[in-house]
């Protein structure tokens, strides 16, 4: 099935996402947006493509590499660990580079993309080689590449209702309602997991080797729960939600070993995929390229993102408050949600009657009593203390790092990086969601 948006049609966004769900593109739990490329189905899943009007000029100077001023803060090494189609995935900070400097990272010989003949050649040369040569990927970069005066499928600024996160609590989540670049080389690689509160998220490929997807159709994707608690065992006594750590990568193979139906496309530049709530998907890049990502919601996700699940033993974990979607939206049951005692039905799981979780609410939530204020749809407004609490620094943290720190060279700069030992990583507890790891500076005493 193939969209072709007129470019009054292509103007909005989010219309233009509800038309799509019209036609079952959800379902998939993948959408690419761009030019008919190879695919791969299993079990006669759907699959659609949107074919962007030619007036979508993302940015008109082009991809010059010396014209992307973009520093790449905290660049990865994946270190991959597993065997049989099985493996978990350790993200080791690397140090600040460019991407001149990352590009010529990617051309050395242990990093070059192999020969291959086709995209299912350079799929099996990944699979077979995934524990070896751990790849660097600069993932998790601030910023967008997408010219301002774009206003259609801006990446930066899509205008969705998750916008109310900001305009209601003053909140800014970077990657989430904000954009990130991605820049890749040979075999990195994206875990299995949903998007933060399974929100929807959309990715652009600027330029560059193209980029394989997987994903399972959102109605199987309890399935994929099930396999990775049975695979991985002790990770989920850890933590229930262990897939929001994005450090689990399992096999296509194992997949149909086990009847999980998936589908497979691969994103060449100048495409752009939408994955839907509770769509798990996975990857990985061809060779250098660079991505542009963001989050974003319509309506019919609330019902997700109020039983998404949640990882707590990771404090930085993305968590949003669904408060004010459900006063917008849902004003019928608010009232029961506040005091968690609303039953409903997961979307994908229409069968099993079950309590919402306790709504998480944001800080300082409180009633607000003055009926000047502007109601919607009859929902009671809100009235929030938006004051930002300085984050403490713990001194334990900073002592054994002024340790470290006293034996290095070049102390100078005044911000000490890469500083994890030799050898395997026993813990990884305190590995971030979105690849992030803490910094602190030195010379000034201050946490950035």
């Amino acid at each position: 099935m193939v969209f072709r948006p007129t470019w009054e049609e292509f103007q909005d966004f989010p219309a233009y996402i509800d038309y799509m769900e019209s036609k079952g593109a959800h379902k998939a739990g993948l959408v690419k947006v761009g030019t008919f490329a190879l695919f791969t189905q299993s079990l006669l899943l759907l699959y659609f493509v949107v074919v962007p009007p030619p007036e979508w000029i993302p940015r008109k100077q082009g991809y010059d590499i010396k014209d992307i001023n973009v520093n790449i803060r905290t660049p990865i090494s994946q270190v991959v660990s597993g065997r049989q189609g099985l493996y978990q995935q350790l993200n080791i900070q690397k140090r600040a580079m460019t991407v001149q400097e990352f590009y010529e990272k990617t051309q050395e010989e242990r990093h070059a993309t192999p020969k291959h003949f086709d995209y299912a050649d350079i799929e099996k040369k990944f699979w077979k080689n995934i524990t070896y040569v751990a790849p660097i990927y600069g993932a998790d970069v601030p910023g967008s590449l997408t010219d301002p005066e774009v206003k259609v499928w801006n990446i930066n600024c899509l205008g969705t209702i998750l916008d109310y996160v900001n305009a209601d609590y003053n909140i800014s989540i970077a990657g989430v309602n904000t954009a990130y670049l991605y820049f890749g080389m040979w075999k990195t690689t994206f875990a299995w997991h949903t998007e933060d509160m399974d929100l929807y998220s959309i990715n652009y490929l600027h330029f560059g080797a193209p980029k394989t997807w997987y994903a399972i159709p959102p109605e199987h994707g309890r399935k994929l729960e099930k396999l990775a608690e049975r695979m991985f065992p002790a990770t989920y006594q850890e933590c229930k939600a262990f897939l929001r750590h994005k450090m689990t990568l399992i096999s296509t193979q194992v997949l149909k070993a086990y009847g999980i139906p998936f589908n497979k496309i691969t994103q060449e530049p100048g495409e752009i995929m939408i994955t839907f709530p509770y769509g798990y998907h996975a990857g990985f890049n061809h060779g250098f390229n660079c991505a542009e990502s963001t989050n974003f919601a319509t309506e019919r996700w609330i019902e997700y993102g109020k039983r998404a699940s949640v990882c707590n033993c990771r404090p930085d974990m993305v968590k949003i408050s669904m408060e004010t979607f459900v006063r917008r939206f849902q004003p019928e049951v608010y009232e029961q949600w506040l005091r968690g005692e609303e039953y409903g039905y997961h979307p994908e799981d229409p069968n099993t009657l079950c309590l919402a979780p306790k709504p998480m609410l944001p800080k300082n939530f409180k009633r607000c009593t003055d009926v000047s204020v502007p109601q919607k749809r009859g929902c009671t407004p809100l009235k929030m203390d938006k004051k930002k609490v300085a984050k403490k620094t713990s001194e334990k943290a900073k002592d054994r790092l002024k340790s470290v720190w006293s034996k290095l060279e070049g102390r100078e700069c005044g911000v000490a990086t890469d500083l994890l030992i030799d050898g395997p990583v026993k813990s990884s507890a305190k590995l971030t969601d979105r690849f992030h790891t803490r910094t602190i500076d030195l010379i000034n005493d201050n946490a950035v």
